[in-house]
């Protein structure tokens, strides 16, 4: 197994299409990039700018550059000595368009005598033997149009011998039955992924399901195009350990990771025949060592204030939330587990409170079954009613190979993304750069001990894991977290902020508001029509004070002034002004420490398309506009003849930076075979970030505003190696030994030093 030295993610789509991607290899190589990572390749819907909507697993989508794009992207990368890193989606298919999708099509013309009737997931029993499809809105009029039957121009089959003049009666001859959208929450009879219901789920634990819907995935690397997969959402598999190991037979067991969301101290399963997670687990790490811990009891009073009854612990919250999804959007899937459990009483209701209560995303049983336990545990304290039905369900529910078990398993990480991520995250807005994809928002800070021992444990178990700090999911871009971690370090003038703001612009909703607000300030400035779509979706993901099924055009009507407050209203763009101006060079000084702790320390550092730049996105579709990478060329060759930049508008001292770590990762790899923390000393000590990766070493700061208010480094210094390094930021070069850390950072926040060749 070849593995990376770093990956650089590219957003593949019809309007950056792999030839484009080719294009671009010479700058990533001369970024520094080890592999280039690209976002799902197989044909998908037609206009989907994501690719995990795939509709067809036999080919390169075309309009993304089909296999002569491919091609001529893998050729461009290993003529440059890169790999290519490609992601996959083994867990479901695109089904918004039938007539695209080959598979789900057979199925609709065919029914259960359809050779893809088992390829998805579907309860044929629960159907009355017909496969029920959500689309239906008010108006259910369906038209016959060149032999099949239509409705507002999405077509459905007509199967052999039920054709007729009136469209409603052969519609009731069909193997399917179009239903009204709002029956999917509780009458599905097909697998989605989450509540996604174009995106049906499909049974790759079938041998010949697999090797048909990975053909093409196997070609690519048999033939040397591709070095390397991604695997989208393997806790929607029935069984992701096995899939791994059919997938390292068919790839001759390349590099593989999986886009796994690990909750505290949570492991990816060893016996995994995976490299690593794609690195949210790092993430949250770095995230934490720069927020200050003096931060936490202001800002949970100003938490407190914004809430008209008593703010919910955490715990409480996220319990309430999944509940909400189990028996809402996913309240399918929980009747689903509970007919293969006939005879338990309430089993529905005992089933949704376990899933509510599961502490991480899944068990993979056996493995796990202590997770299970403590779900049962904290279920019957909740609901002592429900006792006997627990103590009937926890024998089935933990035998791994009882069905309930099987799609129980499948469950509970589809009700912990919905209720954690897209709904708690947008509701709990005590410090909203904590609120990120695999991050627990009640782990406030982390102290430099606990930093250093993460990382310890990470290069010893994990080492070839990726690690991130933006992603196409981020619900904020990096350098947005690292502005708005500032306000940790400024809780009351944050606090003097939001009062004022609130009440010039007042909405109702107190912890919105603050979401709001700080995602403002965060990604300031930028423009109302990306301001106002985040405000919608954020809102309605809270599902508060507005909804997505049924939405509170009042509220909303306030919710988008306060939008245009911040452009229209002089004293509210005033405050918005005085505040960024406040946060901004402290942000960067965070966004620079972040960038050369993630590209430096242990694991695979993945740097997500254009934020080797200032990059201030929120969440997507606004983390996957189009990059300006000619502006980028442009910088980075003022860098390579020289340019020390100034940390100004421009982002060009992060690319500095970037290009720097990365090179030196690439072109030196003997520096980083180790971990070892580095010790300060003096004063000031506590701001300093340091760590030796065998001859690599990283200074980075952190809590710039104490250590300004402190008045800097003062005497503090740092016990580097007795022998003359370089540093790769500035060029500079130093005696070692015991160094004064204001001469090693007067320039920029960071440092990179390496022992001279």
């Amino acid at each position: 197994m070849t593995v990376p030295v770093s990956t650089y993610r590219l957003q593949v789509r019809p309007s950056f299409d792999l030839v484009a991607a080719a294009e671009l290899v010479d700058y990533l190589a001369a970024l520094g990039a080890g592999w280039v990572y690209l976002s799902p390749l197989l044909t998908a819907e037609q206009g989907s700018d994501h690719g995990y909507d795939v509709v067809d697993h036999s080919r390169v989508d075309p309009a993304r550059g089909g296999a002569a794009g491919l091609e001529a992207l893998a050729s461009a990368a290993h003529a440059h000595g890169m790999g290519v890193l490609v992601d996959i989606v083994p867990n479901h298919m695109g089904v918004a368009t039938p007539i695209d999708n080959a598979w789900w099509w057979h199925v609709l013309a065919r029914g259960r005598a359809s050779k893809y009737a088992e390829a998805f997931d579907i309860d044929w029993g629960f159907g009355g033997g017909r496969l029920r499809i959500p689309v239906l809105g008010d108006d259910p009029s369906l038209s016959i149009i060149d032999g099949q039957l239509d409705y507002f121009g999405v077509r459905f089959p007509i199967a052999d011998g039920t054709q007729g003049e009136d469209a409603q009666a052969v519609h009731a001859r069909q193997h399917y039955e179009l239903v009204d959208w709002r029956r999917a929450d509780a009458e599905l009879n097909y697998r989605r992924f989450f509540a996604v219901n174009s995106l049906a789920g499909i049974r790759v634990e079938l041998p010949w399901v697999f090797e048909e819907s990975h053909a093409e995935i196997t070609r690519w690397m048999r033939d040397g195009l591709v070095d390397g997969l991604r695997v989208d959402h393997p806790d929607g598999l029935l069984d992701p350990g096995r899939y791994l190991d059919e997938l390292a037979v068919a790839t001759n067991s390349a590099y593989v990771l999986v886009e796994k969301i690990l909750e505290g101290d949570e492991r990816m399963p060893a016996h995994w025949q995976a490299a690593g997670t794609t690195g949210y687990d790092a993430l949250a790490d770095i995230d934490r060592i720069l927020v200050d811990p003096a931060g936490r009891r202001p800002l949970d009073g100003l938490d407190a204030s914004l809430h008209t009854e008593l703010a919910p612990r955490w715990a409480d919250l996220i319990h309430d939330t999944r509940r909400g999804i189990a028996d809402g959007i996913l309240r399918s899937e929980i009747l689903r587990i509970a007919r293969l459990l006939p005879g338990i009483d309430h089993a529905d209701d005992a089933i949704a409170e376990l899933a509510a209560c599961f502490p991480v995303y899944r068990s993979y049983l056996p493995l796990g079954i202590e997770q299970l336990e403590a779900a049962a545990l904290d279920a019957v304290r909740r609901r002592p009613d429900l006792a006997q039905t627990f103590d009937a369900l926890l024998p089935l529910l933990a035998d791994p190979g009882h069905p309930a078990a099987q799609r129980m398993q499948q469950t509970t990480g589809m009700v912990m993304a919905k209720g954690v991520e897209d709904t708690a995250f947008y509701r709990y807005s005590r410090l909203s750069s904590l609120t990120e994809v695999g991050g627990d928002p009640a782990e406030f800070s982390i102290d430099l001990g606990e930093f250093h021992h993460r990382q310890e444990e990470r290069h010893a178990v994990f080492p070839a894991s990726l690690t991130t700090l933006s992603t196409h999911d981020t619900k904020r871009s990096e350098d947005v977290r690292a502005r708005i971690d500032v306000f940790s370090e400024l809780p009351g003038e944050w606090r003097e902020a939001l009062g004022r703001l609130r009440a010039l612009a007042p909405l109702g909703d107190g912890p919105l508001e603050n979401l709001l607000w700080e995602s403002i300030v965060g990604v300031w400035p930028a423009s109302r029509k990306r301001l106002h779509a985040y405000a919608e979706k954020a809102a309605r993901e809270a599902g508060n004070s507005t909804g997505w099924a049924v939405p509170d055009e009042t509220f909303e009507t306030r919710m988008h002034a306060l939008v245009d407050s911040a452009f229209d209203d002089q004293q509210v763009a005033a405050i918005v002004s005085s505040i960024v101006d406040r946060v901004t060079p402290f942000g960067r000084s965070n966004s620079l420490a972040a960038k050369l702790i993630q590209l430096t320390a242990p694991g695979v550092p993945d740097v997500y398309q254009g934020t080797e730049l200032w990059d201030l996105s929120l969440v997507d579709p606004d983390n996957r506009r189009a990059v300006d990478f000619p502006l980028r060329r442009r910088m980075l060759a003022e860098i390579a003849d020289g340019a020390q930049p100034a940390i100004d508008d421009s982002g060009a001292a992060k690319l500095l930076v970037t290009t720097r770590a990365l090179r030196l990762r690439r072109d030196r790899p003997e520096l980083f075979t180790r971990y070892a923390p580095l010790t300060a000393v003096g004063e000031a000590a506590e701001h300093l970030v340091a760590f030796d990766r065998g001859g690599a070493v990283t200074l980075a700061t952190r809590l710039p505003v104490s250590l300004q208010a402190r008045g800097g480094w003062g005497d503090t210094a740092v016990l580097l190696p007795g022998r003359r390094v370089l540093d790769e930021i500035t060029g500079r070069t130093f005696p070692g030994g015991e160094m004064r850390v204001d001469e090693l950072l007067d320039r920029y926040p960071v440092a990179l030093l390496s022992t001279e060749a």
